[in-house]
């Protein structure tokens, strides 16, 4: 039997389904676009993470297979994502150029049909944001092996913005080059965070090469286009975007390396029922001043997911303490904290309550 005769009532079966999924996808965005002109009338936002966190749910628990979670969540994450560009594109801000890691976080939590907007740095993402010229940002805030992202949190401390979801992705890194033997490299660029999580890599093949710190991963391959000399760790995606060869696959020293990346808005993300609550707290270094702040938490049984100090940068010996609770800012354990810390004149200043990412959610970078 030939192929096309072996294969071709199957061939018509999935034509079929394609013809009926085609015909379900567009009387779903002429529902859409009936729902979004519902909210432009009454001013409701269009992008409501809670919203798609329960699709996602839903969907996942009504599936019986052999589709896996994650291909289920990506394809109707694109779903919505085209949804959103028929109500009004989604304007949203990120470290670039394109193929950064920040950018892949964009896209995955966005989807595709988002209008992404590459800007220079993280603070430039707080400006766009907050001059109105994106509707959201995207930031990253912490990575598992190297930790928070200083920057970010001092850039929170003075920002009237908002954190409006989180995503999680998993990072992968890969040395790109145009250097046919690694023995032929001379330099490797890519940002300091990735040479952080490269390091044993570097170590062991690379040891006397010169590190260049630059922007971002996706600028150093940039920078690498040209040269023979030099590589870029960087993700595939960048590798693809311009057009360096990936020379070591998975260079990173942990399998497990996940970035935590947070959305920022000028607006106040509503309760989903599954929450995480971002303060900053100042505090003067004086005993007892930290027992003094956690003991509120403790009385109300309230989770801390994380805790960790920065210096104010105003005044000496005075620090901000980043806290990640679980639930929402409207709870009433967490209002009560917030009055009895204000009561003892503790500043406190709320970054924003928004759905937690599950572990089932974390997303992976290729």
């Amino acid at each position: 039997m030939s192929e096309m005769n072996a294969l071709s009532p199957y061939r018509k079966k999935i034509d079929q389904i394609d013809d009926k999924l085609l015909r379900l996808l567009n009387d779903r965005a002429k529902i859409s676009l009936e729902i979004g002109k519902i909210k432009h009338n009454n001013k409701f936002d269009l992008y409501d993470p809670s919203r798609e966190k329960r699709i996602f749910a839903r969907l996942i628990q009504q599936s019986s297979g052999p589709l896996p979670n994650e291909a289920i969540a990506h394809i109707f994450r694109e779903v919505i994502s085209a949804s959103h560009a028929l109500q009004a594109p989604i304007k949203v801000s990120y470290l670039g150029p394109k193929a950064t890691f920040t950018h892949i976080a964009c896209l995955a939590h966005f989807g595709l049909s988002v209008m992404d907007r590459p800007v220079k740095s993280i603070k430039a993402v707080f400006v766009e944001v907050e001059k109105g010229l994106a509707d959201f940002g995207v930031v990253p805030i912490e990575n598992s092996t190297e930790g928070v992202v200083n920057h970010t949190l001092d850039l929170f401390a003075d920002s009237p913005l908002k954190i409006y979801a989180e995503i999680f992705l998993e990072i992968t890194h890969h040395l790109l080059s145009k250097a046919r033997r690694i023995e032929d490299i001379q330099q490797v660029l890519s940002h300091p965070q990735a040479f952080g999580q490269c390091q044993d890599f570097l170590d062991q093949q690379l040891p006397h090469v010169t590190l260049t710190g630059v922007a971002s991963t996706a600028k150093a391959a940039e920078l690498c286009q040209g040269d023979p000399h030099s590589a870029a760790i960087a993700s595939e995606v960048a590798s693809e975007i311009y057009q360096v060869p990936i020379l070591e696959k998975r260079i990173e020293d942990h399998a497990q390396n996940i970035t935590r990346f947070l959305v920022i808005s000028r607006k106040i993300n509503k309760a989903s029922g599954k929450d995480k609550t971002s303060i900053i707290v100042s505090i003067k270094d004086t005993p007892g001043a930290l027992y003094q702040l956690l003991r509120h938490f403790s009385d109300q049984e309230i989770n801390l997911a994380k805790i960790g100090s920065r210096p104010s940068k105003k005044k000496a010996w005075e620090y901000l303490f980043h806290i990640d609770m679980t639930g929402h800012v409207d709870d009433e354990a967490i209002q009560l904290v917030l009055e009895n810390l204000k009561s003892q004149k503790i500043s406190i200043k709320v970054l924003g309550s928004y759905p937690i990412a599950e572990e089932d959610q974390i997303n992976t970078s290729p």
